[in-house]
């Protein structure tokens, strides 16, 4: 079996990590809780409020697992690793995944950056293929730029060869 890939993504990434989770989890309670809360109160009367205490330990436990306990362990299971004639990346908590993408599969490499990544000096690089888009979230915009390079240039270089 091959060995892990070396490289692992800036440890910054954990906190955009929460950030984006914190605000997906916050948004879907709010589209959760406010029918529940009507609902809860003209239906169910004293048991109203019950529903809406689950609904509010439901979401801090949410909050405890996606901010605390899962992105340092994502942070841990995230790696890639760029050779002379592949990227590999693995990823992945409970259903692990390993992407082997030959260069000369790649049709296009790019950077990516949201307000977020931007807020901490982060970058993604993508890499698209006839089979899909693959990302590598979270590292240094320095870094992403070089990755970015000399992925497109191995792109070229595969091409060349055939």
């Amino acid at each position: 079996m091959r060995a892990l890939p070396s490289n692992q993504l800036d440890p910054k990434i954990k906190s955009v990590w929460r950030i984006n989770d914190a605000i997906w989890l916050t948004v879907a309670f709010i589209c959760c809780f406010v029918p529940i809360l009507a609902i809860s109160f003209t239906v169910l009367g004293a048991w109203g409020i019950w529903v809406c205490a689950l609904a509010v330990l439901l979401y801090v436990v949410a909050l405890i697992v996606w901010l605390i306990i899962l992105p340092p362990v994502r942070y841990l299971r995230w790696r890639y690793e760029l050779s002379h004639d592949y990227l590999d990346i693995a990823l992945g908590i409970i259903w692990r995944k390993r992407y082997i993408i030959p260069f000369i599969r790649v049709q296009n490499t790019d950077t990516r950056q949201g307000p977020i990544l931007r807020a901490f000096g982060l970058s993604s690089v993508t890499v698209a293929t006839a089979a899909g888009v693959h990302e590598i979230p979270g590292l240094r915009v320095e870094v992403a730029e070089q990755l970015r390079d000399k992925a497109a240039e191995l792109a070229r270089l595969a091409q060349e060869d055939v």
